[in-house]
């Protein structure tokens, strides 16, 4: 049988490199080797790609091959540096495992888009709307879903700490994770709550704060229609909730744990699909994404944001969320692939 031949594209120069390297690995340990041929091209922090043997701990020092996407149509495919001379390698699809800039901002996206290779996840469209939390929230109020209020923030421009009711978020605008988000309780941390953000995102927003539960729900794209996965709530003991951001994720938050399924009314947790799958249309999103939301004491959901290529971590909310629906990361990598390969013969 013909393997499927796979490029695997992760690590990458944002703050979130090494979480795409762990979701890499999980990748890596659940792809079937004899239906697929993986081809594993790793990016370094400073922008180098490199051929590797995979994503496993001390990749970089394993890389002796230089290796890129090609843009050209006529030699698609991956460009490898052979003893000073360019070979090409077809793939059938390349699969990006990439998190935050560069990887959900629709960048990889254009590139892939150029050389007519198929690909797994979001087009740079609905990859740009989406990594924009202010244009995300415009989307979704033209949709009849609810939004913090919000105020954007660019760059160089005067913040006045007095025009705010607290408490309220302050976050970089176009970033990953919970990197840059701060919690501000008094007018006087504005400023330095700002400045933290800008550090991640020239853009930043400011948020009025949600009360309610937060909550989230996986969204798989399929020929047919969408799968939900089972909801999630997380549960905190204290602050905020800031994914990526423990010493040690593998083994828990310090914070905050993750209830799966969520333990909300049958109606909330419909509510909840139904919202996410109405956000994933309207954003145009494919393949996979996750969706986040507030759920408040009164029944409204309320939409935080939308991430079109999440963690794939063994501690990440996605796979957690489509494995309680029935989906094992290995059956969703699968049907990833299957949906992603019959686009491309439509």
């Amino acid at each position: 049988m013909t393997r499927v031949r796979i490029g695997i594209v992760f690590g990458g120069t944002s703050e979130e490199h090494p979480i795409s390297v762990k979701s890499a690995q999980q990748v890596a340990a659940s792809l079937d080797p004899e239906t697929y041929e993986p081809f594993w091209i790793g990016i370094t922090r400073e922008g180098a790609w490199q051929l590797c043997d995979g994503p496993e701990p001390g990749w970089e020092n394993g890389c002796v091959r230089t290796a890129m996407l090609s843009p050209d149509r006529s030699a698609r495919g991956l460009l490898v540096l052979d003893r000073g001379r360019y070979e090409r390698v077809g793939l059938d699809l390349v699969f990006p495992v990439l998190h935050g800039k560069h990887g959900e901002d629709g960048a990889i996206q254009g590139l892939l888009e150029l050389s007519g290779l198929p690909y797994v996840g979001c087009d740079v469209a609905s990859s740009a709307l989406c990594i924009d939390k202010s244009l995300t929230y415009l989307v979704a109020r033209a949709v009849g879903i609810a939004t913090p209020d919000f105020w954007p923030v660019e760059a160089h421009e005067k913040v006045d700490p007095g025009r705010y009711t607290y408490p309220v978020f302050v976050k970089p605008a176009r970033s990953g994770s919970s990197f840059g988000v701060s919690s501000v309780t008094r007018a006087e941390d504005l400023l330095s709550a700002v400045e933290a953000a800008r550090r991640y995102d020239a853009k930043v927003l400011v948020e009025a704060a949600v009360v309610g539960s937060e909550v989230g729900c996986a969204i798989l794209g399929e020929r047919f229609g969408l799968v939900a996965g089972e909801v999630d709530r997380i549960a905190l003991s204290h602050g905020f909730f800031q994914i990526h951001q423990e010493r040690d994720p593998e083994h828990g938050s310090e914070n905050s744990a993750f209830i799966v399924p969520a333990d909300i009314s049958a109606e909330a947790r419909s509510l909840v699909q139904q919202t996410a799958k109405t956000l994933y249309r309207a954003l145009g999103c494919k393949g996979l994404a996750r969706v986040d939301l507030f759920l408040t004491d009164d029944g409204t959901v309320v939409l935080n944001e939308v991430n079109t290529l999440p963690g794939l971590t063994s501690y990440s909310r996605y796979p957690r969320m489509m494995a309680a629906a029935g989906v094992p990361l290995p059956d969703l990598v699968d049907r990833l692939v299957a949906h992603t390969l019959h686009g491309k013969k439509r």
